[in-house]
């Protein structure tokens, strides 16, 4: 069995509510979105046209638009959430999802979470 080829997005940057507190639900805050989507490369390595392909910059604005269109409390519903668009979107049998959130903690740099689901999962 051939294992599938990886298609990383890195850092993807958007804005939305989210978080616990009532300072982090006045207002959007940035959060960073990193994606390793698994999926077979073969046949647009072979035929060179994007309709064989994942289209990732059509995952990059999908999920984008997405997530500035959701008020969460927790990250981690906000990552389950972006896993469940892209396997039942774009058909990826498997994918890691982190979700960075820059300003979580005033003493760290970033918080993240990091998911990774497959197709056919709950």
């Amino acid at each position: 069995m051939t294992l599938p080829d990886l298609i990383e997005i890195h850092e993807l940057r958007t804005r939305t509510i989210i978080g616990v507190h009532e300072r982090e639900r006045r207002e959007p805050q940035e959060i960073l979105i990193s994606l390793r989507m698994f999926t077979d490369t073969r046949r647009p390595g072979a035929s060179d046209r994007l309709e064989d392909a994942l289209d990732y910059d059509a995952v990059a604005r999908k999920v984008g638009a997405f997530v500035e269109s959701t008020s969460y409390t927790l990250v981690e519903r906000l990552a389950e959430e972006i896993a469940r668009v892209c396997l039942t979107e774009f058909h990826l049998p498997r994918i890691e999802v982190r979700v960075e959130k820059p300003s979580a903690l005033s003493q760290a740099r970033s918080v993240s979470v990091t998911i990774q689901r497959s197709g056919g999962e709950p």
